[in-house]
């Protein structure tokens, strides 16, 4: 299942005056940087993501521009995976207007009573009525099938049957597979193959040879022989970065250099949270005319330490600021090489690791005993440098929300309230089913 034109749709739903017109929501610092969605009104006209928001108003002078709103995003998106976590054992979310369902046991509760064409269709129709967001599915005999059926389908529905699965991928282009990066796209375009028919013709030793495994499961896939089961799992985060375009150019790059801590600062206390440590980390600066600079840095230890991470961020900093002239425009900074770290906190902590989780623990609490005494949504932990730059720039007292993409395992906690197998509860949702099951042949 996958919305459509997500962004651009949630901003109809938010305002029902848009509705029947072009729409586009436009990033940047001031939403009016680049299309990072356009509804199908506005592709009619040659508006497509990526494109400058200037460029889309010239060629549909008639359509809207939105500000992104990601906040509203997030909540749309909960409401439609909660209607959808209601028509399958086995829900795994994949981005925010994303995820697959697994049919494979329908026959014994639901698909006697209807089809699975049909199904599809209520829950897409429901998800229309409930949430006013339009959905389009696909339906096949492993995922990554299912989402060619689905963007095939746009908008609408497409089931590829068992044995129609060949003659399906024959014509299309293998770029359009998920999660294939560009050297393999050239990699089998040197080996002539553009199409999965082209795939499917290669001997499966050439690709094993050229590819390993995952050349022999694309030679399988190919040919329509490629059956996986649906598995939700929640892996451990591998990276962990933040990229913010400053309010305005800054030409002060001390200013800069401070926010660069602050951000750092926030981005390790996310990682102690989670019970992580950083082996590896980068800096980018990019500049008003978009040229960039950068440099990364890896420790000889995993590190957690605020104090440890912000020098060794300082000196990539200064480094590679030097002789420089131009303003800033953007920040980014990664962790990446992530690795367990247990700081269980104790009464007064034997080591570093148990004193920073103490720490944690504590300025956790406080926060949560503050948000109950006041009665008020959030009360967010600030260093002393976050602190001083709200008191230097009004732009930093309410910094944007950023963009909503989140990893599997935070979107299946706010599902789920867990990262627990939710196959735990599989005999209570087939019960559910079956009682779906007798709604619907009462209803036909």
């Amino acid at each position: 299942m996958d919305g459509d034109s997500f962004f651009a749709s949630c901003e109809i739903v938010l305002d029902k005056k848009l509705e029947g017109r072009a729409v586009w929501v436009g990033g940047g610092r001031r939403g009016d940087g680049i299309v990072i969605a356009a509804n199908r009104a506005a592709r009619k006209f040659g508006v497509k993501t990526g494109m400058a928001c200037f460029e889309a108003k010239r060629l549909c002078p008639r359509g809207v521009l939105c500000r992104p709103h990601y906040d509203e995003y997030r909540r749309l998106s909960a409401e439609m995976f909660h209607v959808l976590e209601e028509y399958s054992p086995t829900l795994v979310p994949i981005s925010i207007d994303e995820g697959f369902l697994d049919f494979t046991t329908m026959d014994r509760h639901v698909f006697r009573n209807t089809t699975p064409e049909k199904y599809v269709k209520e829950i897409c129709e429901r998800i229309w009525h409930e949430v006013k967001l339009p959905v389009s599915a696909g339906l096949a005999n492993s995922s990554r099938l299912a989402k060619l059926a689905t963007d095939a389908a746009k908008p609408g529905y497409l089931e590829i049957k068992t044995g129609e699965e060949k003659e399906f991928l024959k014509d299309r282009c293998v770029r359009e597979l998920s999660g294939l990066g560009k050297n393999r796209q050239r990699a089998l375009a040197a080996l002539g193959a553009m199409t999965f028919g082209h795939v499917a013709k290669l001997p499966s030793t050439l690709l094993k040879q050229k590819f390993g495994i995952w050349g022999q499961k694309l030679w399988l896939f190919s040919n329509g022989l490629w059956n996986e089961p649906l598995l939700l799992e929640v892996k451990d985060r591998t990276t962990i970065s933040s990229n913010t375009t400053l309010p305005y150019d800054e030409p002060d790059y001390e200013a800069a250099l401070t926010f660069a801590l602050s951000e750092t600062t926030r981005l390790v206390g996310q990682l102690r949270r989670e019970q992580l440590q950083a082996r590896e980390l980068s800096l980018t600066i990019r500049f008003d005319d978009f040229g960039e600079v950068g440099g990364s840095h890896r420790f000889r230890h995993p590190q957690f330490q605020n104090s440890i991470i912000n020098s060794e961020l300082e000196g990539i900093f200064r480094g590679i600021m030097a002789g420089q002239t131009k303003m800033v425009r953007q920040i980014r900074i990664a962790f990446w090489n992530l690795e367990k770290l247990d700081t269980q906190p104790t009464l007064w902590g034997r080591t570093q690791a148990e004193r920073w989780g103490a720490l944690d623990e504590a300025a956790l609490t406080a926060q949560k005993i503050l948000i109950e005494k006041f009665k008020i949504d959030k009360i967010p932990l600030m260093t002393g440098a976050q602190l001083a730059l709200q008191q230097l720039d009004d732009a930093h007292k309410n910094p944007k929300a950023k963009c909503p993409f989140v990893p599997q395992r935070e979107m299946v906690k706010k599902l789920w309230g867990t990262d627990a197998d939710p196959l735990a509860h599989k005999g209570d949702m087939e019960k559910r089913l079956a009682k779906v099951s007798k709604q619907l042949q009462f209803r036909h």
